[in-house]
């Protein structure tokens, strides 16, 4: 971070003394002890344990000696005034109270240090007593981890200085000089760095180092100088201000200083030094004009700005490269890093805090892809999206920092508001507008409730801060409840919604929920613990009060809203997903209370005695706080929080990234529950909560009736049901079964009552909303489902309830299916004997899924349909039999016959079942049957597999068979004819197979072109097949074939292959026929060879039409199995000739291909 190879920055004010002009304070300062330039070391007259004592280096109480009360003095002196106050307040400053006031000026804690040369990596305190800051990663995180944070700055530089790299270090006035030797590396020599550090009211304010490495962290090497000093001040050399020593000299002392400098240095100072003696001498230069000159080491002045050095351009242009990344080498985890900074210099109360926050802001804004996205309509990932949100939560912070200065709170609303004015300025909830209501307003009521959104302008992500900069802290109520423990009245009997105590005494916060739990984080991020915690319990308390008086406001009304069977939204804005986070706020400062080790608590009054067990436990039930029920504690509170903010009924925000925020928020805070170990208080808490959100009516989100358009509660009432199933079952599936509901998908789910002035109504018009996390709800819908189903296994009644509750609320088939699946598995665990009534369930389940799918697409379909039959086996063999005698309202005739039918058939199945003659038979039967059914509905596609399932059934098989032939006329192709055909010719039927082959020939048509068909086996085999029954059938066939194939290539293989044997030597009933071959001249193969002879004059002069010369070759061989087929008739070499000729006629234009066929055919 240091300004590498500069010199230090000019000084920041004029120092003067007595002769050098009439403006110069009078007064000279009182002699120390040392002469002309004589230094001390900076222990100086205390001794170094008192030092150490001062630093916190030693304990309270075991100092080797008391402190000095110039010591004291000045201690708190060089920590709150400028030097320049100092001087002129008082005419005379002895030169040890100087000394001691410079030496107090540097930074007394390595914890700043740390800040500004590390990410916190949640290491151990780096500033701990006794050097704590030397030890590195505590061990059992990754060793990984530990490199990375060795790697870190403030650890190279502790291991600099514990190296005994640190050396020649000086101190003059209030700058700090040295060197700091890097030890020679593999690829690298030993390096001497020179350091410079300027200080002020023990805050480091300028940094520079020769090494050339830009961070915006300290460098190793200011590191281990300020350490070196922190740790042994008794061991630097400490002078006065170089003015104070400059003042002592005479004449001749200053020329000989001067000369000295200047030799010493004149290859550097020489030019300068020469230009300012030229300035000097000249009566009229500006360097006259003004009284003093400045001196580097003279500590500050008062207009001077107390703060720690921080390298804005660094900053700006680490932000920049990290976003210029697009979130690639792990650049959102860097900016969430800086964040994090700028959180740990807000409880540090470091004004960079916010400096920081604006720099980073600013390259935020500059972002180009803003405006790229802008134009594109595109939307910004969800990681950077993530990274606004943080970004306006910071600032929410800051302008609640309760001891901020009112000019400073302008400065920020200035640029707020510039920002916020800038068109590419992020939106709160992503691509929406945000309808609603100001930060600072409570719910609004009646004609307000439901303004034009088209009028409202869009709320960005500085919105809630620029609103909050309207927020103070003056109220006197909340003065008290965060500044004292002791804040009651117990004679307030004032019982009304808005009253300041409660029925206990206790002081309530009534204002708008997460603009208090905003104040809360506020006071945690700016380092005030107490006074956070504080208001945490007196929020929560209100929470649990409103609950209270809501419950039986809603017992009031019960009668007349279950009447109605409507109801309507009592938040406007949810608290879980919220740009704030109230929830997350009050759970994280409460749960912090429960393991509490921070110096920032000592004190605090009930903590104080419980500090040591605090120390060795994660969480744990501390003693009740002054506002809390008997046996009631800070985890309690917590958890109960929690489960408020969780059940609150809340209706699903517009735009995907604010309903995305609502699922993710409710996971985070839930998993941060699972945390924690349920005890009989917390379960009790459980308990209580989980009966309110059953009967809380529409302000609990498991209200009796809820909402269209509220916020499912499925992943809250999951965790609620493990939670409270080994506690109080009962309740736990109340609570469960309550939550299944998904009204979003449910035609008939109740709208909006809008007649309810204590109610907000629904915001969103009843419609089907735009619910982009639709699939994620009904995923969780189904977990839910599927614990409550693991957890039944076993009961009877729970399992039909837990069934009905699915059947009922769950519309998506493929989780219906899971389901299915899920409850199949569970009832047949390896190490059980299966559970026969959630079998049952698994079966019914899968039915449903059947007869939803039945007439959609689905691509899983064949699977189901597996697994039903499947889950019917386990059942039993009444289940098998009742799904194919119900089939038609399951499956279609294709599912049917192909897999559930054959399945049933099956010899696994058999044996699976062991079932006996009798069963058999039965369920053959009812395969039959549906066999039949199917054949009758879908004979293209179930004919084969009808035949099949019938084939040891003659009366089946026949009437299979006749559906065959009924449909071969109305609509069967040729392909499903030829299967049927070779089927029944392989079952030893080759009459019906030739009958089946003649009506396929009949919806067939060869093209001259298609050799290559896939009917061509089928069309030789029928002819194969013909020509083994005989002559009569051969003869029957041929017109077929010549009618249908208009291929030479094919009709000529079947011309040759009936001229090779005699037809049907192998007849029907053991006849046999002549063994005579067929002659070519007579029909029923004159007629065949006349057609082939044909097919290839028409192909030919089909092919010349459109023929290349690279396929010339082809064509001549093409024309040379032509040949040999003209040759078979008895007049065939005259017919080829005269077609040759006819040909070289026609193509003569074709000369060299004509020239090719003259060559080969003459």
């Amino acid at each position: 971070m240091a300004e590498r190879g500069q010199l230090p920055p000019p000084a920041k004010r004029l120092c003067c003394r007595p002769g050098y002009g009439s403006g110069c304070r009078p007064g000279q300062r009182a002699g120390g002890g040392g002469g002309p330039g004589s230094g001390a070391l900076c222990a100086g007259p205390s001794s170094a344990a008192a030092a150490a004592a001062a630093l916190g280096l030693l304990p309270l109480g075991k100092t080797q000696s008391p402190e000095s009360l110039l010591d004291i003095a000045a201690r708190k002196v060089a920590e709150k005034w400028p030097f320049q106050r100092v001087e002129e307040r008082f005419e005379r400053i002895p030169e040890p109270v100087q000394r001691r006031i410079v030496y107090w000026s540097f930074p007394r804690s390595e914890r700043e240090i740390c800040m500004y040369s590390s990410f916190n990596t949640g290491a151990e305190d780096p500033a701990a007593p006794g050097g704590g800051a030397a030890s590195t990663a505590p061990g059992g995180a990754a060793d990984a981890a530990a490199a990375d944070e060795n790697r870190l700055p403030f650890r190279r530089g502790i291991a600099l200085l514990d190296g005994g790299c640190v050396d020649n270090v000086l101190q003059v006035g209030f700058h700090l000089s040295g060197t700091v030797t890097d030890p020679a590396m593999q690829s690298e020599p030993e390096t001497v760095c020179k350091v410079a550090i300027s200080f002020d009211r023990c805050k480091i304010t300028s940094v520079t180092c020769s090494c050339g490495n830009k961070d915006i962290f300290y460098c190793a090497h200011v590191v281990a100088l300020s350490l070196y000093r922190i740790r042994k001040p008794d061991q630097v050399k400490l002078h006065l201000p170089i003015s104070e020593t400059l003042f002592q000299m005479n004449r001749d002392q200053l020329q000989k200083f001067v000369q000295y400098l200047i030799t010493m240095h004149h290859t550097e100072v020489l030019p300068t030094a020469q230009k300012l003696a030229d300035e000097i001498l000249s009566q009229n230069s500006e360097i006259n004009q003004v009284h003093g000159a400045p001196d580097p080491t003279a500590g500050a002045s008062i207009d001077d700005e107390n703060c720690w050095h921080l390298d804005e351009e660094q900053v700006q242009e680490q932000v920049k490269l990290f976003l210029s990344q697009g979130g690639y080498h792990g650049s959102g985890k860097q900016l969430n890093l800086l964040f994090a900074k700028v959180r740990e210099m807000l409880k540090m109360r470091d004004s960079n805090g916010a400096r920081m926050l604006t720099l980073i802001t600013e390259q935020f804004m500059a972002d180009p892809r803003l405006s790229l996205w802008r134009q594109q309509g595109t939307a910004m990932t969800d990681k950077y999206r993530q990274l606004w949100d943080e970004l306006g939560a910071l600032w929410m912070c800051i302008v609640l920092n309760p001891h901020c200065k009112l000019e400073q709170k302008a400065s920020w609303l200035k640029q707020l508001k510039k920002w916020n004015s800038v068109d590419v300025c992020p939106w709160e909830d992503g691509n929406h507008g945000n309808e609603l209501p100001n930060l600072t307003n409570a719910l609004p009521q009646g004609a307000n409730a439901n303004q034009d959104s088209s009028n409202r302008p869009h709320r960005t992500v500085f919105t809630r801060a620029i609103e909050a900069c309207d927020l103070h802290w003056q109220d006197s109520h909340l003065q008290h409840i965060i500044s004292s423990d002791l804040y009651t009245n117990y004679c307030y009997h004032d019982d009304t919604e808005n009253s300041l105590f409660d029925s206990h005494g206790w002081p309530l916060w009534h204002e708008h929920v997460p603009t208090a739990c905003a104040r809360v984080d506020a006071l945690r991020s700016h380092g005030y613990p107490r006074e956070a915690l504080r208001l945490a319990i007196a929020i929560v308390n209100t929470l649990r009060r409103q609950q209270q008086k809501q419950l039986d406001m809603f017992r009031a009304q019960k009668k007349e809203l279950l009447h109605k069977g409507v109801t309507s939204i009592t938040n406007l804005e949810g608290w879980v997903g919220h740009p704030l986070d109230p929830v997350g706020t009050l759970f994280s400062s409460l749960m912090e209370a429960c393991r509490v080790d921070d110096e920032s608590f000592h004190g605090f009054t009930d903590l104080t005695e419980n500090m040591g067990q605090c120390k060795s436990l994660e969480y744990q039930h501390l003693p009740s706080h002054k506002f809390l029920e008997e046996g009631e504690s800070y985890l309690t509170l917590a958890v109960e929080v929690a489960l408020i903010g969780l059940g609150q009924q809340r209706i699903m925000p517009d735009g995907l990234y604010a309903q995305e925020k609502v699922c993710r928020n409710e996971e985070q805070l839930i998993s941060k529950l699972q945390e924690i170990e349920l005890d009989d208080t917390l379960v009790k808490i459980f308990r209580k909560q989980a009966v309110f959100l059953l009967e809380a009516g529409p302000y609990s989100g498991l209200g009796e009736i809820i909402h269209r358009e509220s916020v499912p509660m499925h992943t809250f009432a999951k965790y609620l049901f493990t939670s409270l199933l080994p506690h109080d079952a009962e309740l736990a599936y109340k609570t469960a079964l309550r939550a299944m509901r998904l009204l979003v998908l449910e035609s008939t789910a109740p709208s909006g009552d809008m007649s309810r002035p204590h109610h907000i109504a629904s915001v969103v018009p009843n419609r089907y909303p735009r619910w982009f996390t639709l699939s994620h709800i009904e995923s969780q819908q189904c977990e839910l489902a599927s614990t409550m189903l693991t957890a039944a296994k076993g009961d009877v009644r729970r399992l039909e309830t837990v069934l009905e509750s699915i059947q009922k609320n769950i519309h998506s088939s493929s989780h219906i299916f899971k389901l299915a699946q899920d409850a199949f598995k569970i009832a047949t665990l390896m190490d059980s004997l299966p559970d026969i009534t959630l079998l049952k369930v698994s079966l019914e389940l899968g039915l449903q899924v059947m007869r939803m799918t039945l007439s959609t697409l689905n691509w899983r379909r064949r699977e189901m349909v597996r697994w039903l039959v499947t889950c019917a086996t386990e059942v039993g063999v009444y289940a098998l039999d009742s799904i194919m005698q119900n089939w038609f309202t399951l499956f279609t005739p294709t599912e049917a016959t192909s897999i559930v039918a054959t399945t049933v058939m099956s010899n696994s199945t058999i044996v699976r079942l062991h079932l006996d003659c009798h069963q058999q038979e039965k369920l053959a039967s009812s395969a039959r049957t549906l066999a039949l059914q199917c054949a009758m509905k879908d004979p293209q596609n179930c004919a084969l597999s009808a035949l099949t399932l019938c084939e040891k059934d003659h009366i089946a098989f026949e009437t299979a068979y006749q559906i065959v032939l009924d449909a071969a006329t109305k609509g069967m192709s040729y392909t499903q004819l030829f299967t049927i055909a070779r089927y029944m010719e392989h079952r030893g039927y080759p009459m019906r197979a030739y009958k089946l082959a003649t009506l396929a020939m009949n919806h067939l048509n060869l093209s001259y072109n298609q050799d290559t068909h896939p009917a061509i086996n089928d069309v030789l085999w029928a002819c194969a097949l013909s020509h083994s029954l005989g002559k009569n059938e051969l003869a029957a066939i041929i017109p077929l074939v010549v009618k249908s194939v208009k291929c030479a290539t094919v009709l000529s293989d079947i011309l040759r292959r009936c001229t090779l044997t005699t037809p049907g030597m192998v007849g029907l009933h053991g006849r046999r026929n002549s063994g005579k071959l067929m002659s070519l001249d007579k029909a029923p193969l004159r007629q065949l060879l006349d057609a082939t002879i044909g097919a290839y004059i028409n192909t030919t002069h089909s092919r010349l039409t459109h023929i290349s010369p690279r396929h010339y070759s082809e064509f001549i061989e093409f024309l040379s199995k032509a040949r040999e087929t003209f040759l078979m008739a008895h007049d065939g070499h005259i017919q080829f000739t005269q077609f040759i000729d006819n040909l070289k006629q026609i193509y003569k234009g074709k000369k060299k291909l004509m020239m090719l066929v003259r060559e080969r055919f003459g």
